[in-house]
């Protein structure tokens, strides 16, 4: 049963509407850390889990003690966690979420390294037979990045379902990509979709909206099947993408908005992401290292 409660605003003059969200014209920059710190107290349905501290990236090993540190910050905020990985530390994640009470969406990472896929299905099946995982994500993104053939990612889809007989089993791309790839959707039995306005260009005052067509979209795509927003987000800094503007500020309105929306349609939603990671600056730019809503010192932001 996933995590849920009606939201009430405290403070006055944070007017919310469907489709475009809060009125933030009323609201002082500090009125507004309130509010984003208030939301956060709240709780949110689910968080994705941020491995890595600062000279740390994928490829290096995590160690138990850091995965239960980072677990304990954000452990009175979220009811679920999501992880990216099977190996290298990422199994800890799982685990310890289990420890403390918080639920699981586990993902195993594919890439066109066949070797480490095996390790990683694996690593997902031996985690899901300890009891650690409610919902698996066989690959992030692969029909994106082009590593795999369909067919290829559809025989991991149906080892990992029938080796798992009763636990959910999803695969995470971008919204899109279960219009365009009808057999993934068909094999899927919950839609995990990523959807993020800020790497469309959207501007912020029309991110809500936009939001919630990406997940129409995806609920379209998947003809009644549950679809569960595995990443949404917006960096506190790092530069612009056209009509998207990295900033603190519009970084604290779009998690308000995607967190009062989701509580009130009931929709489940994992936001992106838990601490920033400075690996990241690679292929996403300066933009990459600032998506958290705890910086890469594990304080939150504000």
């Amino acid at each position: 049963m996933s995590y849920r409660r009606e939201y009430h605003y405290t403070l006055e003059g944070a007017d919310y509407t469907e489709n475009v969200g809060v009125d933030f014209s009323k609201l002082s920059t500090k009125k507004l850390e309130k509010l984003w710190r208030e939301t956060l107290e709240k709780g949110m349905h689910g968080l994705c889990f941020s491995m890595y501290e600062d000279g740390q990236k994928p490829g290096d090993v995590i160690t138990e003690e850091q995965v239960k540190r980072r677990m304990q910050i954000i452990k009175p905020y979220t009811k679920w966690v999501r992880s990216f990985s099977c190996v290298e530390g990422n199994e800890h994640i799982a685990r310890i979420a289990h420890q403390n009470g918080i639920k699981t969406l586990v993902g195993a990472w594919l890439g066109d390294d066949l070797d480490m896929n095996e390790d990683e299905i694996e690593g997902l099946i031996a985690l899901a037979k300890e009891g650690c995982v409610d919902i698996a994500a066989v690959g992030n993104e692969v029909m994106y990045r082009g590593d795999l053939t369909e067919d290829q990612l559809l025989e991991y889809i149906n080892r990992v379902k029938e080796a798992l007989p009763g636990i959910p089993v999803g695969y995470v791309d971008a919204y899109y990509e279960f219009s365009h790839r009808p057999r993934i959707t068909e094999a899927c039995d919950v839609i995990l979709a990523n959807c993020y306005p800020y790497w469309e260009g959207c501007s912020i005052e029309h991110s809500l909206n936009h939001m919630q067509q990406m997940y129409g979209q995806a609920s379209d795509a998947g003809r009644g099947k549950k679809v569960i927003i595995t990443e949404t987000g917006w960096p506190s800094e790092g530069g612009s993408l056209r009509g998207a503007v990295s900033s603190a500020e519009n970084a604290m309105k779009y998690f308000v908005n995607s967190q009062v929306w989701s509580s009130k349609s009931n929709i489940e939603m994992f936001y992106f992401s838990s601490f920033d990671e400075s690996w990241k600056v690679g292929a996403e730019g300066d933009v990459g290292a600032y998506w958290g809503l705890w910086d890469k010192h594990e304080k939150l932001k504000f």
